[in-house]
């Protein structure tokens, strides 16, 4: 369990205000369950989808995100990885390929989620993209209510990693704007069976 509480130069959870607003958001919390049901709504609610904002400006570090209050999903599960590994709950990375033909047709491209490990429920998936028309994701445990139902073609990567994929880190630190982003979706083929 320990990788999933480490700090990273993506996941800095020691960055002054990550580590603030961490425990802001503890504050009168009595169990992890409360302190990630918090995290997860600021980093939903208070964070911007950078694709949903057309945000010329892509983050990827964790402090970053929170500096400039956007981020693509993949962005926000950073911040969010930090927030709860600050308050030392374990936290990881998931993935779904998905259509991502709301931005550009016929593409398909990796979407980023949380799981965290929680006492009394064990690992549980969350998705704090953002809601809006279409998409509401909610923190609700043992029910799952993630941003997006999985269409043909769509499936989850099986694993919780305890680091970003490289493949999406690249894509975030190399593609700086709305469009280069949206050009350049990070994207895995697994073989369908």
């Amino acid at each position: 369990m320990q990788k999933y509480l480490e700090e990273t130069k993506i996941i800095n959870y020691a960055n002054t205000e990550v580590k603030a607003l961490a425990s802001s958001l503890a504050k009168e919390c009595k169990t992890d369950t409360q302190i990630a049901k918090k995290c997860f709504e600021y980093v939903r609610d208070e964070i911007h989808h950078t694709g949903d904002n057309k945000d010329d400006r892509t983050t990827c570090i964790a402090s970053d995100v929170l500096k400039y209050k956007t981020g693509w999903c993949y962005s926000k599960i950073h911040l969010l990885a930090a927030l709860l590994r600050a308050n030392k709950i374990p936290a990881g990375f998931c993935y779904q390929r998905l259509s991502c033909s709301e931005y550009k047709k016929g593409v398909y491209c990796l979407h980023g989620l949380n799981a965290v490990y929680l006492k009394d429920y064990g690992w549980y998936k969350i998705d704090a993209r953002g809601n809006k028309k279409g998409v509401d994701a909610q923190f609700n445990p043992p029910y799952e209510k993630l941003a997006f139902e999985l269409g043909k073609h769509e499936y989850d990567l099986p694993e919780i990693y305890d680091k970003p994929l490289e493949i999406v880190v690249q894509a975030l630190e190399k593609h700086t704007t709305y469009e280069e982003m949206v050009d350049n979706f990070p994207d895995i083929k697994v073989i369908e069976s």
